[in-house]
């Protein structure tokens, strides 16, 4: 148990010091003790202010996959160039059904003039309009209940700055995979992007994806698939690569 304890509060800055207290602590406990979401858990229903304006999560989603990444801090060159790559694949992710939205701990006014340098790095005309909304999430209380919180990144006044955390949620609004970077690694949104094409093909299909898999490339047979169940669900055929094993689990066929 933690026990705090704080003096009455004699104004403003007192308020503000006690909620950053709070907040700390609260991050701190929920990273010593809560496993996080779970590959199919329901993904929780929260409401926030964006810059597109307050969504409620699910209903933002609709029938679409969605994808939600956090970065440490606005106005920094590694989220630069990160939001930067995903505002350029932004099309992409549309085609393929996927809403984008992204989250750190600044306020609204921080994300807006900051979308402006991230156009100006992609030398998109300063007029354009960003291409998906990011979460205002000051107080923290979203990063904490997602723990998105890194604990050894602080900003100016020590206070936890979230990590580089990457959602997948399918159309059920189940979470189907997690990513979670450290501060000093940027992330590779093409293989983002490549991941959502192996999670959508497989989530129609009984297949499951290789290594360094691109769309188009041959797929793999799962193993509790019999052999004769595998000739008839697969009539473009199915290879077995020949092992020393003896043991026929290495089969491929045309991606469906």
């Amino acid at each position: 148990m933690i026990i705090l304890s704080v003096k009455t509060c004699s104004g403003l800055d007192d308020l503000n010091l006690l909620s950053s207290v709070c907040c700390y602590w609260s991050a701190r406990v929920f990273i010593a003790t809560m496993p996080g979401l779970l590959l199919g858990d329901v993904f929780p229903n929260f409401e926030a202010e964006t810059t597109n304006g307050k969504i409620k999560f699910h209903d933002f989603l609709g029938d679409s996959w969605g994808i939600l990444f956090s970065h440490p801090c606005d106005y920094t060159p590694v989220c630069t160039t990160e939001l930067g790559r995903a505002a350029k694949l932004s099309d992409e992710f549309s085609r393929r059904n996927v809403k984008m939205i992204a989250l750190s701990i600044d306020s609204l006014e921080d994300h807006r003039g900051w979308t402006k340098d991230i156009l100006a790095y992609n030398n998109e005309e300063s007029g354009c309009a960003f291409p998906f909304p990011i979460i205002a999430d000051h107080q923290r209380e979203l990063a904490v209940a997602l723990g998105m919180l890194d604990p050894d990144e602080k900003d100016k006044d020590g206070m936890p700055l979230t990590a580089r955390c990457v959602f997948v949620i399918g159309q059920d609004k189940k979470l189907k995979l997690s990513l979670l970077y450290p501060a000093t690694t940027g992330r590779n949104f093409d293989e983002i992007l490549r991941v959502v094409d192996s999670l959508q093909l497989t989530a129609k299909n009984r297949v499951a994806t290789p290594a360094d898999w691109q769309p188009g490339e041959r797929v793999m047979v799962p193993p509790n698939i019999p052999e004769e169940e595998a000739a008839a669900m697969f009539p473009a055929g199915v290879y077995t690569k020949e092992l020393p094993s003896e043991r026929k689990y290495l089969r491929y066929t045309p991606q469906p």
